[in-house]
């Protein structure tokens, strides 16, 4: 069986595929690999601009990126740069944006379990809103804030809206460790605290109802649900969250940012909402996912009876997804894009896990063999970020790409950075 080549609408804006090669924001991937080496992280720019931009003009100020899905400092700076804000969910992701020169007062602070000390950052830097999730964090904010230290939040709610996706992403169902129930009345109990409490300006709800989401019905139905629980708050903004879906394999399709914000402002006007409210969402992976492209190396093609494994210089230390949700990708030849796809692998990585698997089955040309470079597209959400060192693998390098340059805004790990935390 051959399998057509990889359908474009799964490569980066700027990709340039050719009989012998790809090039991504004017740069050969080959070349990127030779000189930085593998597994390699490479985003295109432009990408990762559009989709920013399309954000901050599909929402209202306020709008952010999420960086749980990829963070470092060339990300949050390019998302402000274009007109986003940032929404980080630790001390460490808040620590990391304003080392890089992203202003607090355009920082969303998150976290289920925010300790004092994380609470006091935010408050002393002035972040622009903290999101409020439990009783518990009401009760550290009555200690914290006063009317010389106020605070801009919002309140996490859980509308009850079970999302069509993996059941660890599913975030708005009544059984959930993140927020105040709608329906239990406990939502309604914490803007009543909250709105008590001096310093604290009360902005609105806002809500996720989980990640890798196809269709946007959750989230209008999400927005009605906020709308009329908030009927008579007088609040200024409400927030859907983030979870809007990519297309990672062929035959996938995913909404665009701009039709899911039609969507959800439809579901507003429909519902009855005061046109003076800001509509705010938190996209992540639709931002940064499909400007990536992970580059590895083949290093050991193992036949057996039941199929061929293909090793690579990689696995699930750089992206723990497949292994975490069963999320399934795409690979392809660097040197042979366009070529038909004949020959099916298991692209294994190299760690000692009989499940250090990253996609179960793969169509690669008949030739492609050990030695070559292989790629995954779609790899600009959560890879780097959900990176670990097991077997004590430095994590890879992580490579901009734009007009024809190249930047490292990451580099590779080295086994010194590894021993440095020995004691």
């Amino acid at each position: 069986m051959s399998i057509e080549p990889i359908p474009a609408s799964l490569f980066p804006d700027a990709a340039t595929l050719r009989e012998n090669g790809v090039s991504v924001g004017g740069v050969e991937l080959r070349e990127l690999a030779q000189t930085y080496g593998t597994p390699l992280f490479v985003y295109d720019e432009a990408t990762l601009r559009a989709r920013c931009r399309e954000t901050a003009d599909a929402f209202d100020d306020g709008v952010a990126f999420a960086s749980k899905s990829f963070l470092c400092g060339a990300m949050v700076r390019l998302a402000h740069d274009e007109g986003l804000c940032v929404d980080v969910a630790t001390g460490g992701e808040l620590d990391i944006v304003l080392r890089s020169g992203v202003p607090a007062d355009r920082v969303i602070m998150h976290g289920n379990n925010k300790s004092n000390e994380e609470i006091a950052r935010a408050i002393k830097e002035g972040v622009h809103r903290v999101v409020v999730d439990n009783f518990d964090e009401i009760e550290r904010l009555g200690e914290l804030v006063n009317a010389g230290t106020p605070v801009n939040a919002l309140v996490r709610v859980t509308p009850g809206v079970e999302a069509h996706t993996h059941e660890y992403v599913r975030t708005g169902q009544e059984d959930t460790k993140f927020g105040f129930s709608v329906a239990s009345g406990d939502a309604r109990r914490a803007i009543s605290m909250l709105r008590e409490l001096t310093g604290v300006t009360l902005h609105g709800v806002h809500a996720h109802i989980g990640s890798q989401i196809f269709e946007v019905e959750g989230f209008c139905q999400s927005m009605s649900i906020l709308s009329d629980f908030t009927r008579d708050d007088d609040f200024d903004e409400l927030c859907v969250g983030g979870g809007l879906g990519v297309a990672y394999v062929s035959g996938e399709k995913a909404p665009s940012i701009t039709e899911w914000a039609h969507a959800t402002r439809a579901a507003a006007r429909k519902s009855g909402l005061r046109a003076e409210v800001r509509i705010l969402a938190e996209p992540g992976r639709a931002i940064v996912a499909q400007a990536g492209i992970t580059l590895y190396r083949v290093g050991v093609i193992k036949r057996v009876a039941q199929r061929t494994y293909m090793a690579v210089d990689g696995g699930m230390s750089d992206n723990p997804r497949p292994v975490l949700y069963g999320s399934g990708y795409e690979a392809f030849d660097v040197d042979r894009p366009l070529a038909a796809r004949a020959q099916s692998v298991r692209l294994v990585g190299k760690h000692c896990e009989s499940g250090d698997v990253l996609i179960d089955e793969a169509y690669l040309p008949a030739d492609t063999g050990v030695g070559d470079l292989v790629a995954t597209p779609v790899t600009g959400a959560y890879g780097y970020s959900m990176a670990s060192n097991y077997n004590r693998v430095p994590r890879p390098a992580v490579v901009f790409v734009r007009d024809g340059n190249a930047r490292e805004v990451l580099r590779r790990e080295t086994l010194e950075d590894l021993a440095r935390l020995e004691v």
